[in-house]
């Protein structure tokens, strides 16, 4: 259900003297974060309605603004860090260090995210985690006693083999040779040593995908082409991880394939849950904690969320749905605007409001421009 922005007059100021609004949104992917997207909405909000209360709380997932979200809510300070992106170059890094908690909240993107790359040098049998799990090594070695990675955004495919190798694993091939952690060489591993692992702590993976590692709903065949696979490509990717996660069951004892949110972030999900003994947890729910948003949510008289894309995905874990499933909880109306709106009749169920913020003919590369100005308005 698409419907526009609504009009306030000054007959609907006369009949309300007072509402208290929860603006609570999540990134605009490519053109907002979720803060400047909530300063947006209370700019617009006030111009036509300038008696409301409002109160901002941005939120994430466990993609992108995970650890901004997290840093805001619980305080702390950014660390910088030297690692590698996806295909393995040098990079300046960080990741949200809380001192007093000692817990390190860490986005794989920010290392090992598609943004890092442009278009033409994507190359999932390629990419690795490495990057990632050196941010993780570099908490460890900080004294990190638990570390948060956010799962989302990701320009890789290999099954969190990046990260492990960073932490100190070995990918052996037939011969005890150690291989690098590129996709393409998974299929030539034999054998795993551990030995040179430190010991680590407490580690959660914020998940908001609850696909698997393999199959029809797997990691390759759902994600891979966004990262740049051909069909031919996904093909061999899927091959790769199942010879990897035979490996690991085998060599570890474990098999996590099946798990949701297994295959997040190109399989760091199942690689987390293998070798690092990780926990998966919802990031909209580590969010919210943070926030106390079901509190917030419960003392307000409306609450406005939002998306870049608003689609049958978000439904499957994503902030927005979150917001609107704990204002459904506690009887307040939930109104959504998103910069491009699927027309999933689920959704009409979820918000009690669709907002599209553009209204005309436009292209993908203005509105994401014009992203604040278009959802002010």
């Amino acid at each position: 259900m698409n419907i526009s922005p609504p009009r306030v007059s000054q007959p609907v100021h006369s009949r309300v003297s007072f509402v208290r609004v929860l603006i609570a949104p999540d990134k605009f992917k490519g053109s907002l974060s979720s803060a400047e997207a909530a300063r947006a909405i209370a700019a617009g909000w006030r111009s036509a309605w300038p008696e409301c209360t409002l109160e901002l709380a941005p939120i994430a997932d466990g993609g992108e603004g995970f650890a901004d979200a997290l840093l805001h809510a619980l305080g702390g300070e950014w660390i910088h860090a030297r690692a590698h992106d996806a295909l393995g170059r040098p990079i300046n890094a960080r990741y949200a260090w809380m001192p007093r908690s000692r817990r390190a909240v860490i986005e794989m993107s920010e290392a090992s995210g598609l943004w890092r790359l442009p278009q033409d040098e994507r190359d999932p049998l390629r990419a690795e985690t490495f990057g990632t799990g050196e941010l993780m090594r570099h908490a460890v070695e900080l004294g990190a006693e638990e570390i948060y990675v956010g799962l989302g955004g990701s320009a890789t495919t290999d099954g969190g083999a990046g990260m492990a190798v960073a932490l100190g694993c070995e990918l052996l091939d037939k011969h005890d040779c150690a291989l690098t952690p590129q996709p393409q060489n998974l299929p030539f591993v034999h054998r795993i040593s551990r030995a040179r692992v430190p010991a680590l702590p407490r580690i959660t993976a914020a998940c908001d995908v609850e696909n698997p590692l393999l199959g029809p709903r797997g990691t390759a065949q759902v994600f891979a082409p966004q990262k740049g696979a051909a069909p031919a490509t996904v093909v061999l990717l899927e091959s790769a991880l199942t010879h990897f996660s035979n490996v690991v069951q085998r060599e570890l004892q474990s098999d996590f394939r099946e798990t949701p949110g297994a295959g997040a972030a190109g399989g760091l999900g199942f690689g987390l849950l293998s070798f690092a003994n990780a926990a998966v947890r919802s990031g909209f729910d580590i969010v919210s904690e943070a926030l106390d948003l079901p509190g917030r949510v419960g003392e307000c008289d409306l609450v406005i969320t939002g998306e870049g894309r608003i689609d049958h995905q978000t439904l499957e874990g994503k902030g927005p749905a979150g917001v609107a499933a704990l204002a459904r909880k506690a009887g307040v109306p939930v109104l959504a605007f998103g910069g491009c709106l699927e027309g999933e009749p689920a959704l009409a169920d979820c918000f009690d409001g669709l907002c599209p913020i553009v209204s005309g003919p436009i292209s993908l590369v203005e509105a994401m421009a014009r992203g604040a100005e278009l959802l002010e308005r």
